[in-house]
């Protein structure tokens, strides 16, 4: 195996076949027919929280699965702002754009630990041409994309400061439970929110005196929603 240069761990070469996630990623319906198409590596790859995993306008050259944690996306305003244009979690594909664009459209950062798996342009462009499953998958995945950037437009960037920060909370819900949301610093909050540090900590402390939010743990990430209807409810 080629030893890749990386300040992060590398696990090794992937193995798709017996995935643990592998409902969720684009390989899912492949048949062992189409693994004998795979002639490049597939790498199992860890990263810390803060690394970029591709830049903006860097040469695409690979897909990535994410297996574990959350990558933010974020772009730079004319005005030299960053903006975070959408958040990926578990099961998400990260360069879809690298199928149609020769480089990223966007930063891909992890807001926490991530695992992910890096799936090289060419071997899923030969899947594409040979196997109708992984066509099948990259439409999915590009209408799911599609649908979370117009979610997150419309749930997150218009409405009044108590709108936007109870529709990120919302948003950020466990799969497994959907009453504890995980939330980020408060600056990547402002940078999704397009809103001020200290009009996300006021909006934050308002939900908590009020007893719509409950936090869970001492560095103001963690949350119980205690009454999600309070939380969207225009304040009186």
């Amino acid at each position: 195996m080629i030893p890749i240069k990386t300040e992060s761990a590398w696990r090794g070469t992937a193995d798709c076949r017996s995935c643990g996630i592998r409902d969720m990623v684009l390989f899912a319906d492949l048949h062992e027919e189409d693994f004998k198409l795979i002639h490049a590596p597939i790498d199992d790859l860890e990263h810390p929280a803060g690394h970029a995993l591709v830049r903006m306008g860097e040469t695409a050259t690979s897909l990535y699965t994410l297996r574990a944690g959350v990558v933010k996306l974020v772009r730079n305003t004319l005005d030299g702002r960053q903006r975070i244009v959408r958040v990926l979690r578990a099961g998400d594909v990260i360069g879809l754009e690298a199928l149609m664009a020769p480089t990223y459209e966007s930063d891909a950062i992890g807001l926490t630990s991530i695992k992910v798996c890096r799936l090289p342009l060419q071997v899923i462009q030969r899947l594409n041409r040979e196997t109708p499953r992984l066509h099948q998958r990259l439409l999915e995945r590009w209408h799911r994309s599609l649908k979370e950037a117009d979610d997150w437009l419309a749930d997150l960037n218009f409405g009044t400061a108590r709108q936007r920060v109870a529709g990120l909370i919302l948003k950020m819900r466990a799969d497994h439970d959907a009453s504890v949301s995980t939330l980020f610093s408060r600056e990547d909050m402002g940078a999704m929110l397009d809103l001020k540090l200290e009009t996300v900590s006021r909006t934050l402390n308002a939900f908590l005196r009020e007893g719509s939010l409950e936090a869970l743990d001492n560095h103001g990430r963690v949350y119980r929603v205690v009454d999600a209807e309070a939380l969207v409810a225009p304040k009186p």
